[in-house]
């Protein structure tokens, strides 16, 4: 009996948020969606994929953002050293 009280409350009060939500859902949809992450601009430089073999260290480390943080520097910068150690170690296999 206490079992079948709760589950018909809980029934009823998601039942009554169902057009809140869908008011909520319908501004959002609306409006337009903001971008995860500011532009980013080339500045002539060619466009490789990071950690690909063709990328280099001097253009991963380019492509930190002038405004990052000193902590979003130094995850860049420690993952561009990474991916030239996996590229240093793939190029150095004899017969490549």
């Amino acid at each position: 009996m206490k079992t079948q009280l709760i589950t018909r409350t809980i029934l009823i009060a998601l039942l009554a948020l169902i057009p809140w939500i869908a008011a909520s859902s319908a501004e959002a949809a609306g409006k337009a969606p903001k971008p995860s992450a500011p532009p980013t601009q080339s500045e002539g430089r060619s466009i490789v994929a990071s950690g690909a073999v063709e990328d280099s260290q001097e253009a991963c480390l380019a492509r930190i953002p002038k405004d990052a943080t000193s902590g979003q520097r130094m995850i860049a910068e420690q993952s561009c050293n990474r991916d030239q150690t996996s590229r240093q170690s793939i190029q150095d296999v004899p017969g490549r």
